[in-house]
């Protein structure tokens, strides 16, 4: 789901990059509209920033 995410956002990846680090809660946003609010926001957070740092 973050991986899902993070490719369907390419801009708002180059803006974290950049160092808007503060995009993380749009990703964050939008794993849990997927999963209908059902996911650990803690837990997506750490992935995201896992994922972005790769």
């Amino acid at each position: 789901m973050c991986r899902e995410v993070l490719s369907e956002n390419p801009a708002e990846v180059e803006k974290y990059k950049a160092g808007k680090k503060g995009v993380i809660g749009f990703f964050v946003g939008q794993v849990m509209r997927k999963t209908r609010g059902k996911a650990n926001p803690k837990l997506v957070n750490q992935i995201l920033a896992r994922l972005l740092e790769e």
